[in-house]
């Protein structure tokens, strides 16, 4: 079962392994607090993939019981995933120093689901300030709940790009397991195995990709476009350097100072080059992605220009770059959105490894860490370098 299901990133991990198969889930589909229910549509993507419609609820409104009526019988749903909105948390928001985000509630509500549904395993992604914020305690009062319940939690951050994904991407994991059940996380999946660096490049995960202009589509693949650039944004892209240039770039020549834009030149005159670098930045070829937010639409809002061509980077590469199957279709008329589901959701190269993990708490026997690579992302079993092997390189 799969809360806060989005457009299927935790989801898929669970449906590409053998020994799973999803019984249902529920997201509200919100795009903003202030765009109102439904509004990202990420549900039909949801059931494009998995095969599954959401059951479209706020469950900052429903009942566990009456949830758990409507989606699946409570002794069918041996796995929980519970993913709640991270906007609250994210240190990316500067209000959020300050300002409990009523969304934030949402996790201690995540314990009433476990109550009800008793699920063998409760899995849950969310940023590392869900651990460490000023507002951790919501994540405390939801352990103390799953603890007096008899459940194991297991919690921590991780650098995702240990783990294969070609991004610059921090993320609290937590790992609750009834009792009798083994607490085994992801690093223990991992453990003795480390990369090869190129396996999480940006290069690796989308070079092959067919060239494409600002605005136009792939013949061959919908998703493989990205938002339309033209006159003065067009050109201020196409004078950043290529593979990993920047905004203060522009500063080389007078015939690129022009394209500055008010608050580059605010910037400049308060001394603060380094401020904002990565607006309007490429992405680096040979270095995993930046971090996919959810508002990667725009090459305003972070490095998410290509590394060469001049656009932004399409929802297909993003995809990529978030860990997604490079067959994964994503729905909807806005693709503003299309943008917003790829990075409001789990990474699956990231869930088809906690579905290995999971097997493994349920089954007793360890998976060889070979099989945890989902198929069709960038990851490769070569990359894969055992730590004695991965000493030898160093």
């Amino acid at each position: 079962m799969d809360l806060f299901s989005g457009g299927g990133g935790m989801s898929y991990g669970f449906h590409a392994h053998s020994s799973f198969k999803m019984q249902g889930a529920a997201d509200v589909e919100v795009g903003k607090p202030s765009t109102g229910h439904g509004a990202i549509g990420c549900n039909a993507t949801y059931e494009a993939n998995i095969g599954i419609t959401p059951l479209a609820v706020d469950l900052a409104a429903i009942g566990a019981d009456e949830l758990a009526e409507r989606i699946a019988p409570p002794s069918e749903v041996d796995v929980l995933l519970a993913c709640p909105p991270c906007t609250g948390f994210s240190r990316a928001v500067s209000k959020n120093w300050a300002q409990d985000d009523p969304r934030n509630s949402l996790v201690a509500r995540v314990a009433d689901h476990v109550a009800t549904m008793r699920p063998k395993i409760l899995m849950m992604e969310n940023v590392p300030q869900l651990l460490s914020g000023n507002f951790r305690h919501h994540y405390h009062a939801l352990k103390i709940s799953l603890e007096d319940m008899g459940y194991t939690v297991r919690a921590s951050s991780h650098t995702l790009s240990k783990f294969g994904l070609p991004q610059q991407r921090d993320r609290a994991l937590v790992i609750a397991t009834a009792p009798g059940l083994p607490a085994l996380t992801i690093e223990d999946l991992w453990h003795g195995y480390g990369l090869r660096k190129e396996s999480v490049t940006v290069r690796r995960a989308i070079s092959h990709l067919p060239a494409v202009a600002a605005g136009a589509q792939a013949p061959n693949d919908s998703n493989h476009t990205s938002s339309a650039l033209a006159g003065e944004s067009l050109a201020r892209i196409a004078a950043i350097p290529h593979d990993g240039g920047s905004w203060s770039d522009l500063l080389r020549t007078p015939e690129t100072e022009k394209y500055l834009i008010p608050s580059m030149w605010k910037a400049v005159k308060a001394g603060r080059l380094n401020a904002y670098s990565d607006v309007y930045g490429r992405m680096y070829w040979d270095r995993p992605a930046p971090t996919i937010k959810r508002e990667c639409s725009h090459v305003g809002n972070g490095r998410y220009a290509h590394p060469e061509q001049d656009r932004q980077c399409t929802v297909r590469e993003m995809a990529i770059l978030q860990g997604f199957p490079e067959r994964y279709r994503f729905v909807g008329q806005s693709r503003k959105n299309l943008y917003r589901q790829i990075g409001d959701a789990v990474p699956p190269l990231i869930s088809f490894q906690l579905a290995h993990v999971a097997s493994w708490i349920l089954s007793g026997e360890l998976p060889e860490l070979k099989s945890a690579i989902l198929p069709g992302t960038s990851l490769r079993a070569a990359d894969l370098v055992a730590e004695e092997s991965q000493l030898l390189l160093l």
